[in-house]
């Protein structure tokens, strides 16, 4: 069975990548980092990853696959592990959310949501 758990934390920061943008061909690339976090008390393995990327026309693309960016950390109680990840879109915004699937040292699997986060460049920000 799949849980909800609220002892794993997430935060995100995104940027925009204009030098590998071309607005003329509709590619617009942006980074994002995200940092783990877990304040539980019970270790936990990052097993996949399911994520929702919206553009602004309301295209969606989905995205889901074992780990990120290659890896499964491992989170002890108190550890944070942060990566660095992308994304190309064919509008200048979009959004995107998601979530992980976790292992507890028990076996128990649980999903951590990622809430939505706006992928933007600096200049459309008012």
């Amino acid at each position: 069975m799949t849980e909800e758990r609220d002892s794993i934390r997430i935060h995100i920061k995104t940027r925009y990548l204009p030098e590998q943008s071309q607005p003329q061909q509709k590619k617009f690339v942006f980074a994002y980092t995200i940092t783990i976090a877990n304040e539980g008390e019970e270790t936990a393995q990052l097993i996949s990853r399911h994520w929702k990327i919206t553009d602004a026309n309301g295209e969606i693309q989905e995205v889901a696959g074992v780990g990120v960016v290659g890896e499964q950390p491992v989170l002890a109680p108190g550890e944070e592990y942060t990566y660095t990840s992308g994304s190309v879109l064919e509008t200048e915004t979009g959004t995107m959310e998601g979530s992980y699937q976790m292992r507890a040292d028990s076996g128990d699997l649980f999903d951590v949501p990622i809430p939505a986060f706006a992928l933007v460049p600096p200049h459309r920000l008012h």
